[in-house]
């Protein structure tokens, strides 16, 4: 299914009864919405889940590559808009979940429940952008590929490396078919969002706190960070995953957002 903006269309799929509480899930980069197959399928009983690809992701049209995070939560706001859903719980991985908190400031009354899933709330450091900077020279210059395999690598978990190779190669696979724009747009999407740290002490709703143990690049110190400033917020430390606690440990990402979604009636 497909929703038209002004910048291109947006694939979104959805699971379950529109009836049912909604649940809006953002992918990571740079992968796409069937990343979150497998719990829309989990949570479908009782809600109506949507997953949508982000801008030049999957299914989603590549338009003109200018992103930024901002642009995302438009996309977030007009897929809610135009299911008609007038309130939801968002669950977010890393860009997903910047752009959900960003989301839940700029229209909080739009949100029940916030799950937020290997992220962190600061802004890239200097030595970030010069990495993303990096990251956008080899992909312009035809290595593409190797910007993939490089990313697998620094994404999941030994374990997952050495036990999982079906779901490294799925990932691996998803990046090296993502258009070269969506690529670097998004990068530099990533090296130029706001640092949310002073906002999320302003964060008024149930919210679940989701990393992986051997996650480097959002590490449990910088979900402590959120914990400490998010009143009443839990966090859930998934063991033997990296970036991708959803597809490395789905037993015990799953357990904890059941129970998050239970216990809070979302």
């Amino acid at each position: 299914m497909y929703l038209d903006t002004s910048s291109g269309r947006i694939s979104y799929k959805t699971f379950g009864d529109r009836k049912a509480k909604a649940l809006v899930f953002i992918h990571g980069f740079p992968f796409d919405k069937s990343m979150w197959d497998k719990q829309g399928e989990l949570l479908s009983p009782d809600h109506f889940v949507v997953t949508f690809d982000l801008r030049g992701h999957g299914e989603s049209d590549v338009g003109n590559g200018q992103y930024l995070v901002e642009f995302i939560v438009d996309d977030v706001i007009n897929t809610m808009e135009h299911l008609h859903l007038d309130k939801a719980c968002v669950c977010g991985l890393s860009i997903g979940g910047y752009t959900a908190l960003r989301a839940v400031e700029r229209e909080p009354a739009r949100f029940s429940g916030l799950i937020l899933c290997n992220t962190k709330s600061t802004g890239d450091t200097n030595a970030a952008k010069l990495n993303r900077a990096n990251q956008i020279k080899k992909i312009l210059t035809g290595q593409k590929s190797q910007f993939a395999e490089e990313m697998a690598k620094s994404l999941f978990a030994p374990e997952t490396l050495d036990n999982n190779p079906q779901i490294v190669d799925k990932i691996t696979s998803i990046m090296k078919s993502t258009h070269e724009r969506a690529l670097t747009g998004t990068l530099i999407a990533l090296a130029a969002r706001m640092d949310m740290t002073e906002s999320l002490s302003k964060i008024t709703i149930p919210t679940l706190i989701i990393t992986g143990d051997r996650d480097k690049v959002a590490t449990a110190a910088d979900a402590e960070i959120m914990k400490s400033r998010i009143p009443n917020s839990r966090f859930v430390l998934v063991h033997g995953a990296g970036h991708l606690s959803n597809l490395e440990n789905p037993g015990e990402f799953n357990s904890a957002m059941v129970k998050f979604l239970g216990e809070h009636d979302l």
